[in-house]
């Protein structure tokens, strides 16, 4: 009977209906059907041609559904449009790629090499040859003082390493081998020992960890400057910065925590970059695998295992990976959340040898002045921000520049770097590289010269002290 009133009972033809609606499926969509057959029939869900990576069935994520060619394309377009969208290299740049040897760092050499390449196909072809070609450095950091690590297998690892950069096809790229006593100046025939007291002054483990990485960082940063680089590409994945994001927390390093995660860091002399940042380890490495021509060949000169609380928070990531392939994006993806420094940007391009879409992307994706954190100080071991309200004054601790300097630091470096008594803090400040001492020393003038300028007009002149 049909239903012509508001006030219908729950007999009314109107529920029968309903019934019978529900009663029959939903209609599916030809594009949900063509996915499924495509996956039933092993085929590529981009292409539509090739088999995928793991066409037996046996992976799983991206491996069931793309072939390797897509694979790769859509990992080197993750990397593409961090490098455009935030101006990470431009035509005019000299761009130093940090080498270990290890997956990410390979495949972010790679990559590079890649836009070079296409840059380098793109001025050849292009009639009044405008457009430059950036310039490409690799660099590697020899810790085989600190290592235990013969020096027989050094040398074929680095032989092995230059190998690798000499086979990419030119442009030529220099190959930098960077000892980690090279952070003396001196010239001293003592540097080696000076290096392995420094570091075995450090009684936490942790700390000793994070201050090689440090230490490293700060070797990277020396041959950049020297040799003219204005770029440092690092190839920090998604995987280490999740595990980086957990560490940082832990160690107490929040106020610093959003300065580490950026795309862009230009705190340092050479800015840094990690065009990396949305790839995890996981891609890497399929992407090293499935390379059948071995342009991708890895090698670990250092086995990459930290101790200490960096050791379990890797592992405790890893679980965590592996019960949800998505949960390092979402810890990254959590932090990413938090307010930037100023240094997170890049200063505005004006060259005219830049094309006009990079500039537009720049301002899109730049943070602006009200959205990030100002910061004028810095620690002198692992260069990260800290507030001005905690560093004590300058003047109370003139007669002590040991004491001076590990005030300077961040409470981080101060609770796991730094020695805690007296006489052997003394030692360690007379171990340091002249370059961390230095920048101590500039930074408290700094202070004092902005400290002047801000109470410049209470000051009284001469002229007015005669009066």
């Amino acid at each position: 009977m049909a239903c012509n009133s508001g006030n219908c009972q729950s007999n009314c033809s109107q529920n029968e209906q309903v019934a019978q609606d529900d009663s029959i499926p939903a209609p599916t969509t030809g594009s949900d059907d063509g996915a499924n057959n495509q996956q039933q029939q092993g085929v590529c869900l981009k292409c539509k041609v090739s088999p995928p990576i793991s066409s037996g069935g046996g992976g799983s994520g991206d491996e069931a559904r793309f072939c390797g060619d897509c694979f790769r394309t859509n990992l080197f377009g993750k990397f593409r449009l961090a490098v455009t969208s935030h101006a990470m290299i431009t035509p005019s740049d000299n761009v130093l790629v940090a080498f270990s040897g290890g997956v990410a760092s390979r495949v972010a050499l790679q990559f590079v090499h890649d836009m070079q390449q296409r840059a380098q196909r793109n001025y050849e072809a292009s009639k009044d040859r405008s457009l430059p070609v950036f310039g490409v450095g690799v660099a590697f950091v020899d810790e085989s003082t600190v290592c235990s690590i013969s020096n027989d297998e050094v040398e074929e690892a680095i032989q092995e390493m230059k190998s690798t950069v000499l086979e990419l096809a030119p442009p030529v790229k220099q190959f930098h081998v960077v000892p980690s006593v090279s952070l003396y100046s001196s010239g001293s025939s003592d540097e080696k020992d000076r290096l392995m007291k420094l570091i075995g002054a450090v009684d936490d483990v942790t700390g000793k960890d994070d201050f090689l990485m440090h230490l490293r960082m700060w070797a990277l940063q020396k041959v950049a400057s020297e040799n003219g680089y204005t770029k440092l590409v690092l190839g920090l994945c998604t995987s280490k910065i999740a595990c980086h994001v957990i560490a940082a927390t832990v160690k107490g390093q929040g106020y610093s925590l959003s300065a580490d995660i950026q795309y862009v860091d230009a705190r340092w002399q050479v800015p840094i970059v990690l065009p990396l940042r949305d790839c995890t380890a996981q891609e890497l490495n399929i992407l090293c695998r499935i390379d059948g021509f071995g342009s991708l060949k890895t090698l670990q000169l250092v086995n990459d295992h930290p101790s200490g609380i960096n050791g379990l928070i890797s592992s405790f990531v890893r679980l965590l990976q592996e019960e949800n392939p998505s949960r390092e994006s979402t810890i990254v993806r959590t932090a990413g959340k938090l307010t930037p420094f100023h240094f997170n940007r890049l200063p505005e391009i004006n060259d005219s040898s830049v094309p006009l879409a990079t500039l537009r992307r720049q301002k899109r994706y730049n943070l602006k002045p009200q959205e990030s954190i100002s910061s004028e100080s810095f620690c002198p071991i692992c260069n990260s921000p800290v507030i001005n309200s905690d560093l004590p004054s300058c003047g109370s601790l003139k007669p002590f520049k040991f004491r001076e300097f590990a005030a300077s630091c961040c409470p981080s470096c101060q609770f796991q770097i730094l020695p805690q008594d007296q006489s052997s803090m003394k030692e360690f400040y007379s171990l340091l590289p002249e370059g961390l001492v230095s920048r101590s020393k500039h930074k408290d003038n700094d202070n004092l010269d902005m400290l002047r300028e801000q109470v410049q007009d209470c000051l009284l002149s001469n002229s007015d002290d005669e009066t």
